[in-house]
């Protein structure tokens, strides 16, 4: 067991070495060492009379480091690295996790002994951030059910390890629904109007799989490239039925991945599981833990959003219409015409695209302005660390300093290939935390997505979109590997309100809409030449190109989520998809075909932490824009106004309430103006 690589909890995973058949073992073994350490600590009488922070939570921090380190690396391998025997050692595992954290969560004598001591917090004098964790995980127990009879408790746990093995086999239903499409095209002719660049990652992969011609797949790039900008109508049909339809009954698929009883399932267990904890809904639950507090807020936040945004986006889409029936003779739109005329649309109207930015932001000169910004920003310094074992050779590594003394670190995976899940993302990979030896734990973050690596003609060329996505995970980032915080359940994103998570991470997005930073991130990948004043201007001018649109978009998946999850069930495919036609008829500025079923591969709500809380995207981002009319204010490089949000926000973790930290910096509440400004909605 000694030799089991997952087990050497003082190293960084050896990825080259950790094997399929690591994994049950690894998990296994640290959980026995829990329960046992656990039993250990509830019955030491002598913490029952005087329980200390020390006594008590450093060996509750101890257990779960250990675990966050194996459960990281899997779950990480599971995503980006999804190899069948992976998989089969993940899905045996991932009960065992869940099982462990729920026994956790309802162990009475742990409660007890955390309250005892969260009674006396303020006599022994524990920091504010001690005092929130304490906080923090009273209320966890509490939504882990450790009120309940022993009845309860059993049909709580029977639920949650249902749960777990759902929202699991929905991902994975996606995954292989998404891999296992593809469109094999020999006729060049039939690409006409797709970028050079998607055709020849195109070429290049029938090549790996020993055809001629051309093929084209699911995975976000490729659809975006053939959605954008393929002249071939029926095309761009086919792959938006395609997309629009993966693990479901529709589309084509294989039926073995729909997703739609899953749904069913997970939304029952979920409803079942706030009923049990005495809520009304899983929307209770779920804003307990969250900003908001309360689901009339929210209801009443997306209400006031979609009042605003649907006329603005109702606007746009009248224009595109008449664009499109006036320069392109099309009487009418359907789904799969809308990108791609809103494309043309946005180079009509401001003489830019999308494309003709690809080759001033190839990813090395892009991932270098980053590096610098951050830099100016925060004060750090970020260099290339290449002993850092990695999981494929397009992997990246990296160290962070700060005054010439190592911050963190951070893996850089953003390629997209087979067996990688879709997407992009901020995981963690080791946390901030002070070590038995007065040592403190260096923070290591992946940082994940998805972009298409390039050709032999070229590096990869990302549209603005993507240097948008990559800023976006880089702020998680930040968040994870800029703490100040030693205990580990405040440190980075730990403890962090899940509406208040993305404040970072769409704070970053502004500076790729600012002329010095663009100047920054950008130059042409032959020469090296600056991006053209005039193109830069026409780049800025397009900001706000259906912001409206984008919004009511975004609005309609929050809404989706929040309304679903308010019901109190039984859930049926039906309900799911009455309340998803019920929310596009009030945001929805187009008709949705009969067969999309967005909502089988909606990952972020059924397999991922957003459940009634994709509303925290806009959420966060009022915190952000209020955020950035500081630093737009103050100059974006202005280090004074970096190192305020640094010592405010960005360094605190979960140590605080997300708002008070927010009125650290802003020295007043949220305000929605700096939103509806940015995006050009405030009348």
């Amino acid at each position: 067991m000694s030799n089991n690589p997952l087990l050497k909890f003082d190293e960084l995973p050896d990825f080259p070495n950790i094997k399929a058949e690591h994994i049950e073992p690894a998990v296994t073994s640290v959980l026995e060492q829990n329960k046992q350490a656990l039993a250990e600590l509830t019955a030491d009488e002598a913490l029952q009379r005087n329980p200390q922070w020390q006594t008590l939570m450093g060996p509750l921090e101890d257990m779960e480091d250990r675990l966050s380190k194996v459960w990281s690396t899997v779950s990480h391998l599971n995503a980006v690295n999804n190899t069948a025997q992976i998989r089969e050692a993940y899905n045996k595992c991932q009960p065992l996790i869940t099982a462990y954290y729920t026994e956790l969560g309802q162990n009475r004598a742990l409660f007890e002994l955390i309250s005892a001591l969260n009674a006396q917090a303020e006599s022994l004098e524990l920091s504010g951030a001690k005092r929130k964790v304490l906080q923090d995980y009273l209320l966890e127990f509490r939504l882990a059910g450790v009120d309940l009879d022993p009845e309860k408790k059993k049909k709580f746990a029977d639920l949650e390890a249902k749960l777990s093995d759902l929202t699991t086999k929905f991902s994975n239903n996606v995954l292989d629904s998404t891999m296992a499409w593809s469109k094999h095209v020999e006729n060049l002719d039939e690409l006409a109007g797709m970028p050079e660049a998607s055709i020849n990652t195109a070429a290049e992969l029938a090549q790996s799989k020993e055809l001629t011609g051309y093929l084209l797949t699911l995975d976000a790039p490729c659809y975006i490239a053939v959605s954008t900008n393929a002249d071939n109508r029926a095309l761009r049909q086919e792959m938006y039925t395609a997309y629009q339809t993966r693990a479901s009954d529709q589309g084509g698929h294989n039926p073995k991945f729909d997703n739609a009883g899953i749904i069913v399932e997970i939304l029952d267990c979920r409803a079942q599981l706030a009923q049990l904890l005495g809520y009304s809904n899983y929307a209770e639950v779920s804003v307990a833990r969250k900003m908001a507090k309360s689901v009339q807020r929210v209801n009443e936040f997306l209400e006031d959003l979609i009042s605003l945004a649907v006329p603005a986006a109702k606007r746009e889409y009248e224009a595109l219409k008449q664009y499109a029936k006036k320069e392109h003779a099309m009487d009418s739109l359907e789904a799969w015409d809308v990108a791609y005329y809103s494309e043309k649309l946005r180079k009509s109207s401001f003489d830019i695209s999308q494309e003709e930015l690809r080759p001033y932001f190839p990813l090395p000169k892009v991932q270098e302005g980053l590096f610098t910004i951050a830099s100016k920003i925060y004060g750090i310094e970020i260099v290339p660390n290449q002993q850092m074992s990695r999981w494929h050779e397009h992997v990246q590594a990296f160290d962070v300093c700060r005054d010439g003394a190592l911050v963190a670190r951070f893996f850089f995976d953003v390629f997209t290939r087979e067996g990688k899940r879709s997407g992009a993302w901020m995981a963690e990979c080791r946390s901030r935390r002070l070590l038995g030896d007065d040592k403190v734990q260096t923070p290591v973050a992946y940082l994940v997505c998805n972009f298409s690596k390039g050709s032999k003609e070229a590096p990869a060329l990302l549209s603005h979109n993507e240097v948008t996505t990559l800023f976006h995970e880089f702020g998680h980032g930040l968040h994870h590997m800029l703490t100040s915080e030693i205990d580990l359940r405040c440190s980075g994103i730990n403890g962090v309100a899940w509406d208040a998570v993305e404040l970072p991470s769409q704070l970053m997005e502004n500076w790729c809409w600012d002329k010095e930073a663009i100047s920054l991130i950008s130059g042409h990948y032959t020469t090296g030449a600056a991006l053209p004043d005039a193109m830069l201007e026409k780049l800025l001018l397009a900001k706000n190109f259906q912001s409206g649109m984008k919004t009511v978009r975004q609005l309609e998946f929050a809404s989706f989520d929040f309304k679903l999850h308010q019901l109190a069930g039984p859930y049926s495919q039906a309900i799911v998809n009455e309340t998803m036609s019920g929310v596009r008829a009030l945001t929805s500025v187009y008709a949705v075909p009969a067969f999309n079923r967005f909502q089988n591969g909606f990952s972020h709500i059924f397999a991922g932490g957003y459940a009634a809380g994709y509303y925290s995207y806009k959420w966060a981002e009022v915190l952000s824009a209020d955020v950035f009319s500081v630093f737009a204010r103050t100059g974006v490089f202005n280090q004074e106004t970096g190192q305020k949000f640094l010592n405010s926000v960005l360094s605190k973790g979960g140590s605080d309430e997300p708002l008070e930290l927010f009125k650290n910096f802003m020295g007043r509440e949220p305000s929605l103006d700096s939103l509806l400004r940015q995006d050009g909605l405030l009348k």
